[in-house]
């Protein structure tokens, strides 16, 4: 962390999720960062806290036809219908540059039923490089006529205790907002054994081109994310933070060193950033370098200080 060192020394911004050390609370979303290798010469990837790559599944996937992506007002809007290049050449191709990075890797997986969760945990077992597993459970589960596993508690927990049980490796789950108690849901996954939650993931949402009368999006609609999301994410971690006893992960909207305290402050262990990539690659790095002076400004000895440390 030489590029901190001339501000002042350098203070602790280690966060434990479970069992896994961060050497500080910043991850990159999945979905936003691709498998890494591709924004190497934009940011420095060791400064990071974490590294999580696009969602992978059991086979690769084409996603969506375009229009996939539209912009809004305060946010971004995308149906990209999770495009990957599959376990196998995940496997083959991008671990072999992933695992030679100083930051923890961790493998975002989805499936359309419980057994492709279970047979691609099992797929990655042994795999080196890989700290975690990051379950999406945002995915229709085509068993069930198409409803997602993370709008039902029960498949939830599923979910979970299958890719726990097969995993050699730590077990993240991504909690989808789109549901009525987003509490129920974490303390489902906690229950199947999860070792942590991440949230949220992309609000439904959809964009009409007035000129055609036509959806933007070929899908019709899509997952809404960025800025205009952060006080609906803010206020779900902080309402899951309360109920589970597992860390939490925020994510929506942060695009500075503010936003990602905030999170903190509201029970996050850690966050990840997504949309703001896009916009400056080198997001992630300046809110690490943010964090750091704002524990300094306010002579902590931890960032762990500030975990849920909210006056309300």
């Amino acid at each position: 962390m030489e590029f901190l060192k001339e501000r002042g020394p350098y203070p602790d911004l280690r966060v434990n999720i479970g069992s896994l050390v961060l050497q500080n609370p910043v991850m990159t979303a999945s979905g936003t960062f691709g498998y890494a290798r591709e924004f190497e010469p934009l940011v420095n990837l060791h400064r990071l806290g974490a590294v999580i790559v696009k969602g992978i599944s059991l086979a690769p996937r084409q996603g969506n036809p375009p229009q996939r992506i539209v912009e809004t007002a305060c946010g971004m809007l995308n149906a990209i219908g999770l495009q990957n290049v599959g376990v196998e050449r995940f496997i083959s191709e991008k671990m072999p540059y992933l695992r030679g990075l100083d930051v923890p890797v961790i493998v975002n997986i989805l499936g359309d039923t419980v057994e492709e969760y279970r047979q691609l945990t099992e797929r990655l077992v042994g795999v080196d490089g890989i700290a975690a597993i990051e379950v999406n459970i945002s995915c229709p589960n085509v068993k069930k006529g198409g409803v997602a596993f993370g709008a039902d508690p029960k498949m939830a927990r599923a979910v979970t205790e299958a890719v726990k049980t097969a995993a050699d490796v730590p077990v993240m789950v991504k909690l989808s907002p789109n549901v009525s108690d987003i509490t129920i849901l974490a303390r489902a996954v906690e229950d199947g054994g999860a070792d942590s939650v991440s949230l949220i993931n992309t609000l439904i949402g959809m964009a009409i081109d007035l000129r055609r009368r036509k959806p933007v999006l070929a899908n019709v609609i899509g997952g809404l994310s960025g800025p205009a999301i952060k006080p609906v994410a803010l206020r779900m971690v902080y309402q899951v933070a309360g109920s589970v006893s597992i860390p939490v992960i925020g994510i929506g909207g942060i695009d500075s060193a503010e936003d990602a305290l905030e999170f903190i402050l509201a029970g996050a262990s850690a966050v990840q950033i997504g949309t703001a990539n896009f916009i400056n690659p080198r997001v992630s790095e300046e809110v690490v370098e943010g964090i750091a002076a704002y524990v300094r400004e306010h002579d902590l000895q931890s960032i762990r200080e500030l975990i849920g440390a909210l006056e309300a």
